[in-house]
């Protein structure tokens, strides 16, 4: 059986990503990783069906190896330029262990340690080191501040993970950390941004879109669909107070059918004259795309849900608004006509849409046990979800790119 399998950024101060970790674990009924030859196989099984070049974006992995991963030479499937391998502090002292850390070094792999501590046992692996982890989980711990010290003075790179609120991203910046992973740096925003800024590749696809002869009304919806910026300005335009609604628009396609090409084309037209030189993230945009994919997919196995699938998508597109706009998501929300159902299950979690979120926030956090007891609440079955995760990672990475590239080659 597959494993469940995510990616998480690890992104520098500028929030550009260096990579991705994968965390994965087993599909066994205890949902962990005791038994090391299961994950061994699961690991070797996932990683010889996927296209890990289409799932990682030309990123580099980060991945964690146990000792028969590397015996298996499981890193081997992966270019040396697009792995690091992780280890952590259980095989620092195991002999043979060690001499495989040798033998994937001096081929070309980097090394990553995680929870690296500079005590005698560490030592002897210290020179083929590249990156330090360091667990800011408990960010308050003043050991830290030396850890990251001594190991910047010995010029490794530093990783602060377990990053998941702004007291510890402060503190691991502080002290010196390169680059961060976790929760909150996933949708942190730099302080500089002050408007929300549409993603340059659809703007210029939507230009095209509707200047044809015979625009195509379900590519103009593919086409803001991909948007978070994009769907928000358009809901929240068609239901001001200059359209007067008697029932509010809730999908991308009534907000068209209510606003016509004509006005549409001068809303768009708009748009284009207030560009500004502020940027979002790449990671945060391609995330609230992921979770919209991601739930609309699930959705489909869900049974006796109080939304559309529509609204699915809208659940996990709009979770990142508040970042985005740099303000509560409740306040961002109350301007948007979602129903209650939405709203409640991104707010509070509640109801079965606040399960199904609940389900994808688990996963993007390896909380695989929490996951699978809301998938199973829901009647998700738990053998697609890897897969499905998967899917949907490929399917916006392929987007983003066509879509970047499209812009760039008009400038």
């Amino acid at each position: 059986m597959e494993p469940y399998i995510v990616r998480q950024s690890i992104l520098d101060e500028k929030q550009t990503a260096i990579g991705y970790e994968i965390l994965y674990a087993d599909d066994t009924p205890a949902l962990d990783q005791s038994d090391d030859s299961s994950a061994a196989n699961a690991i070797e099984n996932f990683l010889s069906s996927m296209d890990s070049e289409k799932f990682l974006d030309g990123k580099t992995a980060f991945l964690t190896f146990t000792r028969n991963l590397l015996v298996k030479n499981i890193p081997r499937m992966f270019d040396t330029n697009k792995l690091v391998i992780q280890i952590e502090d259980s095989l620092i002292t195991n002999p043979l262990a060690h001499s495989l850390f040798t033998k994937y070094k001096q081929a070309g792999y980097k090394i990553a340690v995680i929870d690296f501590e500079f005590a005698p046992r560490y030592f002897g692996v210290l020179d083929i080191v590249d990156y330090i982890k360091v667990n800011f989980k408990d960010y308050r711990n003043s050991s830290l501040e030396n850890v990251v010290r001594i190991g910047n003075s010995f010029g490794k790179k530093i990783i602060a993970y377990n990053i998941d609120c702004a007291e510890a991203y402060e503190k691991a910046k502080n002290c010196g950390c390169s680059s961060f992973q976790g929760s909150y740096v996933a949708e942190k925003m730099p302080t500089t941004l002050r408007n929300m800024k549409y993603l340059q590749g659809n703007f210029f696809l939507l230009m095209i879109a509707v200047t044809k002869d015979e625009p195509d009304i379900d590519e103009i919806e593919g086409i803001l669909s991909r948007d978070v910026s994009l769907t928000y300005s358009l809901l929240k335009l068609v239901n001001s107070a200059y359209f007067a609604l008697r029932n509010r628009a809730k999908s991308v396609k009534q907000a068209l059918v209510i606003l016509g090409l004509g006005q549409l084309k001068q809303w768009i037209y708009l748009l284009s004259f207030k560009q500004d030189d502020g940027s979002m993230p790449d990671e945060l945009i391609k995330l609230s795309f992921l979770r919209a994919r991601f739930a609309s997919e699930l959705f489909e196995n869900c049974h006796d849900m109080p939304i559309s699938k529509s609204e699915a998508y809208l659940m996990g597109m709009f979770s990142t608004l508040g970042k985005l706009m740099q303000m509560p998501l409740d306040s961002v929300l109350e301007q948007l006509p979602l129903s209650d159902e939405v709203k409640n299950g991104l707010l509070k979690r509640e109801g079965k849409a606040g399960q199904l979120f609940d389900v994808i926030i688990s996963y993007e956090r390896a909380d695989w046990r929490r996951m699978s007891d809301l998938a199973s609440e829901l009647d998700i079955p738990l053998e697609i979800i890897s897969e499905t995760y998967c899917e949907c990672v490929e399917n916006v990475n392929q987007t983003w790119n066509s879509l970047t590239t499209a812009y760039n080659s008009e400038e």
